[in-house]
């Protein structure tokens, strides 16, 4: 029996523009569709991946290379994948559109100043204060995806956001 391939979406933004809480609101919806996607968290699997961050150029493209190889493992097996993570260079997850057939990209635009209000980590804060020295959109680059495949906004409801990208997966086929 051939096992049905496995979507991805991978929800991209600067820190704090919203993407944890669209992923929860999304796998919420996803799973009253009977859909059960596993999460791949940034924070969660750096813990495991690179206990002693350190944000480094070499550490980042290694993480989301491992990041994307996790994800394409998962597809293959059929499990939906939602990425929750910034991501900051679009190759990083260009590496994984290249590797995952039915790759959906979701960038979530937020304006900084919007974000820094926000900032339930204090990674913002913590740039500020020299504490970290790599945040994206901060100090270290984010390039936004050239074509996305949907665009949300950060400030809205997280709901709309999710409801949008099951409009955008069910239009594709992938439920």
């Amino acid at each position: 029996m051939k096992r049905k391939q496995g979507f991805a979406i991978w929800i991209t933004g600067i820190p704090a523009s919203g993407k944890s809480s669209i992923t929860r609101e999304l796998v919420g919806k996803l799973h009253e569709q009977g859909v059960l996607p596993a999460v791949l968290e940034s924070d969660a699997l750096r813990s495991i991946l690179t206990p002693e961050p350190t944000y480094g150029p070499e550490e980042r493209d290694r993480f989301y290379r491992q990041m994307a190889q996790i994800g394409e493992m998962l597809c293959r097996e059929g499990i939906p994948v939602i990425f929750d993570a910034t991501a900051n260079r679009r190759g990083y997850r260009d590496y994984a559109r290249t590797r995952i057939a039915s790759f959906l990209e979701v960038l979530v635009e937020c304006p900084l100043e919007f974000c820094r209000t926000r900032d339930p980590k204090g990674i913002y804060a913590a740039a500020d204060q020299g504490k970290a020295m790599s945040v994206p959109g901060v100090q270290a680059p984010f390039e936004p995806p050239l074509a996305p495949d949907l665009v949300v906004d950060g400030r809205d409801d997280p709901g709309i956001s999710a409801d949008a990208i099951v409009r955008r997966i069910r239009e594709r086929g992938d439920i």
